[in-house]
């Protein structure tokens, strides 16, 4: 397994990432390549899943699939079902990691990164806490993140 600490990937998989044509690569794309460092959680064929810097909750992942697509709905069938099977591998994790927060929640939204569908993925335990809306200039706190990476990564399956 991976060191949980911020990274960048020293291998390239440009040509297994089969994004939309035409469309400039968005930062999920970047990510993936390993162009921009993260918190990488898991990885499989077919999606990706790393913490947001700027989390509405600590332990907030986001599952993006490798096909850069605007929206989840136009993926096709099998990208989508890889897609929720990572949001749910990933949410039994959480709760396993979290097990005092009353839920795992997810959000379909598509309004920071308008041009790679994605799903959040965080635990909360009220509506205050799931409609929270983390300030965006803030500097990341990078030891927390980096220690919730180590807690909650699992084993790739690429």
């Amino acid at each position: 397994m991976a060191s949980p600490a911020l990274t960048n990937r020293d291998d390239t998989i440009v040509s297994i990432l089969p994004y939309t044509r035409g469309m400039q690569d968005s930062i999920f794309t970047k990510i993936i390549r390993g162009e921009i460092p993260c918190y990488k959680i898991y990885e499989d064929a077919s999606t990706f899943a790393f913490l947001d810097i700027h989390p509405i909750q600590p332990g907030h992942v986001l599952v993006v699939p490798k096909k850069q697509v605007d929206f989840v709905w136009d993926l096709n069938p099998e990208d989508y079902q890889a897609l929720m099977a990572t949001v749910k591998k990933i949410a039994l994790r959480l709760r396993e990691v979290f097990p005092d927060k009353a839920r795992i929640g997810m959000m379909v939204q598509g309004l920071d990164v308008a041009n790679h569908a994605h799903i959040k993925v965080f635990p909360f335990s009220t509506a205050a806490d799931y409609y929270h809306q983390p300030a965006m200039d803030d500097e990341p706190n990078r030891s927390e993140l980096a220690a919730i990476a180590q807690q909650l990564q699992m084993e790739d399956e690429v």
